[in-house]
């Protein structure tokens, strides 16, 4: 797990969080009104380029079909388009 995922779950002990699976490294907070996970979008697909060995293409494609495209309730993760070249 994620030094800022363990902060998460021990800042809100109380709440079950939907992780997204293998992702834990891009958590970068949490929506409190619907108490949602949050993820870099950037650093999700940088795990499928190292972890995976994807070309960068083919990360881009299945992350935006498999991972951020998938609807599994209410307690979906949120993924933020956080790569604006700043």
């Amino acid at each position: 797990m994620s030094q800022k995922l363990d902060e998460i779950l021990e800042k809100y002990p109380d709440y079950t969080f939907l992780k997204a699976d293998g992702f834990d490294e891009a958590v970068i907070g949490v929506e409190e009104r619907s108490m949602r996970l949050v993820y870099s979008t950037e650093k999700c697909i940088d795990i499928l380029v190292k972890e995976e060995r994807m070309e960068y293409e083919d990360a881009l494609d299945y992350f935006y079909y498999n991972v951020s495209g998938s609807y599994v309730g209410e307690q979906t993760p949120i993924f933020i388009d956080d790569n604006f070249g700043i």
